[in-house]
């Protein structure tokens, strides 16, 4: 079962597609992907998956044509969201279903009729920044970080030509120490589709998951070249500590490049510590805000002491005085704290 969004003229069809993964609920990331899907959680006033499609078309050579988000059951307000991001982008819009958590190659191969010309696979719980370009003459990129312990990620061994010969899971011994951050391209979709499909049907599995390595495996056995596309800096949205990290690096960058944009709003006898990010209709009272803070729309803050924190939308705070905080939506608080993870819709009072 599809879902499209039919008004985006379609595009040449040798134009770029992203696949982007995205069906699990992001359990570390509790209580904030409660109500919503990870890759809707805002770092810096924009969901994450909407920044993650936005730093794929920056290292794009051609426009995206379509993205196909793969989904679990969110709801048709969730999937009217995600259209809306590909349209912002100037892309058609698809959704897909993964019902079963059956790994990330069956993931990818639920989005097949997306798998046709060149393709980025890019799963939704990083983002990251790059300096290099995808060409035409790339069979392969994977985007990789390199890291000091290598020894929790999936990393690539290379070849003396610096191409990819292998994926190594974890390893316990050095082989090297390019982390795969989880995106991907490939020039050919249709031959991944392929594999994917060969995975399927011999029921090559590992601890009872179909897994994207072993179709690259595949393809670097039979001939394809995949090379490391290095990336500078590998921002991840695993689990609250994470991402308010990543929300502070988030609003350097864009205030660094001249995309802040802070909406007008009510502020009186308050002081604004930049980088910020403040949406529309927010109201602050007798307050210092920042730096590193990302507040909702229609939030209200009086008599806050607030730095380095996610503030979601329609949300009040009163009396606190926080740092490394992520609070959600329709959330209220009066209180003491100074680190904090408050859902949506919770009330606390001290």
């Amino acid at each position: 079962m599809e879902q499209e969004d039919l008004e985006v003229p379609e595009q040449n069809k040798e134009f770029m597609k992203v696949i982007v993964p995205m069906a699990g609920r992001g359990s570390r990331l509790r209580p904030h992907t409660l109500t919503i899907p990870k890759p809707l959680v805002p770092v810096g006033g924009k969901p994450i998956v909407h920044r993650l499609v936005a730093d794929i078309a920056r290292v794009c050579a051609e426009p995206i044509e379509e993205i196909a988000f793969v989904v679990g059951e969110f709801g048709e307000a969730v999937e009217q969201e995600l259209l809306s991001v590909a349209k912002s982008l100037g892309a058609k819009g698809s959704i897909h279903y993964q019902l079963e958590a059956l790994g990330t190659a069956h993931a990818v191969l639920c989005a097949s009729t997306a798998l046709d010309g060149p393709v980025v696979v890019a799963f939704a719980d990083t983002l990251f920044k790059a300096d290099f370009k995808i060409s035409h003459e790339d069979e392969g990129i994977l985007w990789v970080k390199q890291i000091e312990d290598p020894s929790a990620f999936g990393v690539v061994k290379l070849d003396a030509k610096g191409h990819i010969v292998d994926f190594v899971e974890k390893p316990q011994t050095f082989v090297s120490d390019l982390a795969m951050i989880g995106i991907y391209y490939f020039k050919d979709g249709a031959r991944l589709r392929q594999e994917l499909q060969y995975l399927i049907d011999n029921n090559v599995v590992k601890s009872g998951e179909y897994q994207l390595p072993d179709a690259l495996r595949r393809l670097t056995e039979a001939g394809v070249a995949f090379k490391p596309g290095t990336v500078d800096e590998w921002l991840d949205c695993g689990n609250k500590e994470v991402t308010v990290q990543t929300n502070q690096r988030v609003l350097e960058h864009d205030a660094e490049a001249g995309r802040l944009q802070n909406l007008t709003s009510d502020i009186l006898d308050s002081v604004i510590i930049q980088p910020c990010y403040i949406g529309p209709n927010v109201r602050i009272e007798r307050s210092i805000v920042g730096p590193h803070v990302s507040l909702g729309e229609g939030s209200v803050l009086s008599d806050v002491n607030i730095k380095n924190a996610i503030v979601g939308q329609q949300t009040k705070l009163t009396n606190v005085n926080l740092s490394g905080a992520m609070i959600g939506s329709n959330a209220q608080f009066n209180g003491r704290a100074k680190d904090l993870s408050l859902g949506d819709y919770s009330s606390v009072n001290e």
